[in-house]
């Protein structure tokens, strides 16, 4: 009849629709077109999600929103519940304003190195430092470890002097570059994992040490037969909670120079590590792959 609506005039076409949906976000029919995926990026780290807004979460809940630059994969899944907490988001503040009034390192993207080298559940051997190299270009996110073109340390030059009385065909290889242990599953980590040029310490007491705390509290609860490598007072009171039923722990002195004659030189914790390792079912570390 003239002037009444026939059922057809209820509905636009297909390519009408699309077209209104596109000018108009809020027009009901974007409920009934299938809903788009949607890249969101995160540092490295991607996650997909739906885009209907009745089926998207919020931004917030999104644990990965405040995931650090640099952060690996697997570490994130694991530590994930440290990144919303309060004592992280300041301790992460705090090094972007030192950032913007002083020289800190390591650089951003080198912080978390120790989390891009292998997935957690492959560390099988824990060093624990105090906190990151002061200088220009050492520190790179590896505990006694420092980029290929500075020095060695003292501390670290008296780590190979005694690998090569503990390791058979050990040498000094030239460099302090530690990556090839790291890869292998050797976690170094610093307690605190940035330093304000040339002032050690600087970063104490700021929050980094709880989140590092956290690191090594999943490692003893959530994994088996780790050789944990405890070097000096400090580690050793950092390592004073790892659960001594399911892991292994060597204690001894610091390889600084202060100490390292005190005990340090001789102990063969390396050779042990290797031992600890071959008889809890794990490959040994070849500790020349420098």
């Amino acid at each position: 009849m003239i002037g009444q609506k026939t059922i057809n005039n209820f509905f636009s076409p297909v390519a009408k629709k699309r077209t209104s949906s596109r000018r108009n976000e809020g027009d009901a029919s974007d409920s009934e077109a299938p809903p788009k995926k949607v890249k969101v990026e995160v540092g490295r780290e991607s996650a997909t999600c739906q885009s209907n807004p009745s089926s998207r979460p919020p931004l917030q809940g999104l644990r990965y929103n405040n995931v650090p630059h640099g952060f690996g994969e697997s570490w994130r899944k694991a530590l994930s519940a440290e990144f919303d907490k309060p004592y992280f988001t300041n301790v992460m503040s705090f090094v972007s304003e030192e950032r913007k009034k002083h020289s800190v390192y390591p650089p951003t993207h080198q912080v978390f190195t120790w989390t891009q080298m292998c997935p957690i559940r492959d560390v099988k051997v824990v060093i624990l430092g105090q906190d990151p190299y002061h200088g220009p270009n050492q520190a790179h996110g590896l505990c006694f470890s420092v980029q290929k073109s500075v020095p060695s340390p003292p501390s670290l030059v008296n780590m190979y002097k005694e690998l090569a009385t503990d390791v058979e065909g050990f040498k000094h290889p030239g460099h302090g570059d530690l990556t090839g242990w790291a890869k292998q599953g050797v976690l170094l980590l610093n307690a605190v994992l940035t330093v304000r040029a040339h002032q050690a310490n600087s970063h104490k007491d700021k929050g980094w040490e709880k989140f590092t705390d956290s690191v090594v509290q999943w490692l003893s609860t959530n994994l088996h037969g780790l050789v944990f490598m405890l070097w000096g007072s400090y580690a050793q009171k950092k390592g004073a909670t790892i659960d001594r039923r399911r892991h292994h722990v060597l204690q001894g002195v610091h390889p600084s120079p202060l100490s390292a004659h005190r005990g340090f030189f001789g102990c063969k914790h390396f050779s042990k590590t290797n031992e600890l390792l071959t008889r809890s079912g794990k490959r040994p570390i070849d500790w020349k792959a420098l």
